[in-house]
């Protein structure tokens, strides 16, 4: 049992981190789910509207647009994002300079976002960049990445599963070397192969891990923005229009902040089902090295 004195310190200790919780995020998400009820310039009277901002958002084209590429992006950008930082996390595990390699693999992760989209840009361009002059030195005719509505939203995708690169193999790659070395010599030991260990002890005592890159890519996919922003503005058309950009539009192109923070509250609400969702069955598929799930 905890002292008094020693209860006290741990709440003074506690107390930075509550208090800007309840200040930058517990009561920002009361305001803008009470926005959400209301028509608002974001400068004149609020007008109590019931759900009728919820109502127009589903009957909006752009809503539904957004809804549809926001999930057909994370659907390429989830399992991905997640088997390419693994075989990545895999490979530097037994080579020698990993840390010049994690270094390197996760400078993307803190470099400007707008600098990335710029340089992808480039790099995506249909007539003069560098992805569709290195396919047309092997006879191959690039598409316009960007400007047709087939390969906009993987391009995009596909930046995004190299930009997150860094961070998932870094949480990979930790896991990996938490795993102890007498399970392998055990296995080699009953003759297990390659597979075999990788399957039977790699990753059940990995999957915590993968548990947690789960998580943090589905939640980092629905809330795509940057990259559709600064490269497309949404199109061709919509089709690269997301959730979070038809949100920011909302507020700052048409100042109707009452449906942008509807939308923004449906989003929070499709996140926090989709992670309450993986919790659950996480329970069947996730393993702790002391047997406990």
């Amino acid at each position: 049992m905890f002292t008094k004195r020693e209860k006290w310190w741990g709440y003074a200790f506690i107390a930075p981190q509550m208090i800007g919780m309840i200040l930058f995020s517990l009561l920002p998400l009361m305001f803008a789910f009470g926005i959400s009820f209301m028509q608002w310039d974001g400068f004149g009277e609020r007008t109590f509207v019931g759900l009728e901002n919820y109502i127009t958002q589903f009957q909006d084209s752009n809503f539904r647009a957004a809804m549809r590429n926001t999930t057909i992006y994370s659907l390429i950008v989830i399992p991905g994002g997640i088997a390419a930082a693994l075989l990545s996390a895999l490979a530097l595990n037994k080579v020698k300079g990993k840390d010049f390699y994690r270094m390197f693999f996760f400078m993307p992760v803190v470099t400007s976002s707008v600098s990335i989209a710029v340089i992808w840009m480039w790099l995506l361009n249909g007539d003069f960049g560098l992805i569709n002059q290195m396919l047309a030195a092997v006879g191959i005719e690039g598409p316009n990445w960007l400007t047709d509505r087939r390969f906009v939203l993987p391009s995009i995708a596909m930046l995004s599963i190299w930009w997150g690169l860094g961070t998932n193999m870094v949480i990979f790659l930790a896991g990996l070397q938490g795993i102890s070395r007498s399970y392998y010599e055990a296995a080699e030991i009953d003759g297990a192969s390659a597979w075999q260990k990788f399957k039977n002890i790699t990753m059940p005592l990995l999957s915590p891990t993968t548990f947690f890159v789960a998580i943090m890519t589905v939640i980092g996919s629905f809330q795509v923005f940057d990259q559709a922003y600064v490269m497309t503005q949404g199109g061709p058309g919509n089709a690269s229009y997301t959730l979070v950009l038809h949100i920011f539009d909302e507020a700052f192109t048409r100042s109707s902040f009452g449906t942008s923070t509807s939308a923004a509250m449906i989003l929070f609400v499709i996140i926090l089902i989709f992670t309450l969702i993986q919790f659950t069955v996480s329970r069947k598929w996730v393993h702790y090295e002391d047997g406990g799930r």
